[in-house]
């Protein structure tokens, strides 16, 4: 593949574009400060004037990810950290938490393009959009990137695999964006309909680790695909390449790899938890930890751009799990307990059968009555949104190590 930058950013010299960005730290944190009263707390003691390095970002006390719920609670709709909130406010979406993000106005607003454009899409793609459209801000994210760089887009949302499979066959889309599993699904209903969907040659991926077989099954069937690992409260943080080595951080944030638990960066290629400061200006992030795991590579990508690379998603510093593409947290698994009383201990096992994602709770019960597994199904569909199997065990069989979610996958 040939590949084009997306601008000049993207080239700079390492030490230029640290300079620039150190440089506009001490205006974000003060813009956030003075406009924003949830940052106006949660940054109390900081003076921005003396934000200009990493190191004295790396002082800054962390924004936890997993604290918004609470904190938007105290204070609705976005925990006093947006700028502007009704003003500049366009859309209003919800991620499981509940958590509430907002979308200012502009082009690409979440800065998808990028991505888009190291993963070879442009003006003459037509484009399947399986990322959903409802309450989350997935398909909007990624529609907003594709239309910014001149594809056609269709918002098809996930599921309705047998409408989709149509959509296909008619007309013709050349690229998908969605989570990595999704596709597969996809290739494999058109193939059994007769209807092969021979027209998709590129995707863009998120929402979930893309395997190595995955990726070496749709090579085969003639699709390149890339991946790209984003936030809701944020936007797009990193992106492969055509090298293929690692993925790039985006010219719009600042990523830091922390020690999970503290807010310590630990040495470049040591395995810690991702943190990310945003320069958006309707709804700044300034050291977000995300809770997702990932660790830095050395060097500069074989593609030419010279941005910080990082190895990618390599699981959670918690126990939360991403599962095809959704989140599922302890709680949950907590909340299972809650409505089927005389249930032991609990443990949500996640694998893989195939390219698919699988979960199995296995859940500790002595004389469990008739139905009850059938119950616990439908109960961890409804709070998950997630089909799994589940498996009674008996009592004092799981370990007591106060593990609530196992994720079994491989990752290498």
């Amino acid at each position: 593949m040939i590949q084009s930058f997306f601008d000049q950013l993207e080239t700079r010299d390492p030490t230029a574009r640290e300079r620039a960005q150190m440089a506009l730290l001490p205006d974000l944190i003060r813009r956030a400060k003075s406009e924003a009263p949830g940052w106006a707390v949660h940054l109390a003691n900081v003076d921005p004037s003396t934000v200009t390095c990493r190191a004295e970002l790396a002082r800054l006390p962390l924004l936890r990810k997993a604290s918004l719920k609470e904190l938007q609670a105290r204070r609705p709709p976005f925990g006093g950290f947006a700028i502007a909130e009704r003003t500049a406010t366009a859309r209003i979406f919800m991620s499981p938490g509940p958590i509430w993000e907002p979308e200012g106005r502009g082009e690409d607003w979440w800065r998808s393009a990028r991505a888009l454009h190291a993963a070879g899409f442009g003006p003459s793609d037509v484009v399947l959009n399986t990322f959903s459209y409802h309450l989350t801000p997935g398909g909007w994210i990624l529609d907003a990137g594709l239309r910014a760089i001149g594809c056609a887009v269709i918002p098809a949302g996930p599921g309705n695999t047998e409408q989709q499979v149509e959509a296909i066959a008619h007309l013709k889309p050349t690229a998908y964006v969605g989570v990595p599993d999704f596709l597969k699904i996809l290739l494999d209903k058109s193939r059994e309909t007769g209807r092969a969907a021979v027209s998709i040659k590129k995707a863009l991926v998120s929402g979930g680790a893309l395997f190595p077989a995955l990726r070496q099954d749709y090579r085969q069937r003639g699709i390149v695909v890339m991946q790209t690992y984003g936030i809701a409260d944020v936007g797009v943080v990193a992106y492969e390449s055509c090298a293929l080595e690692g993925l790039i951080v985006d010219e719009g944030v600042i990523v830091e790899i922390v020690r999970p638990g503290t807010g310590d960066p630990v040495p470049d290629g040591e395995v810690g938890e991702v943190v990310v400061t945003s320069f958006n200006r309707d709804y700044p992030m300034i050291r977000l930890a995300t809770g997702d795991l990932s660790a830095v590579l050395p060097g500069a990508s074989g593609c030419g751009r010279t941005n910080m690379r990082i190895k990618g998603w390599l699981g959670r510093a918690d126990q939360t799990t991403k599962v095809k593409g959704t989140f599922v947290h302890p709680e949950q698994i907590a909340e299972v307990a809650k409505r089927h009383r005389g249930l032991g201990r609990l443990r949500l096992v996640v694998g893989r059968n195939g390219e698919i994602d699988t979960m199995t709770l296995r859940a500790e019960a002595d004389q469990p009555e008739a139905g009850l597994v059938e119950r616990i199904v439908d109960t961890l569909g409804d709070i998950t949104r997630l089909r799994a199997d589940v498996q009674l065990v008996a009592p004092g069989s799981l370990p007591n190590d106060g593990k609530v979610i196992a994720d079994e996958r491989g990752y290498g």
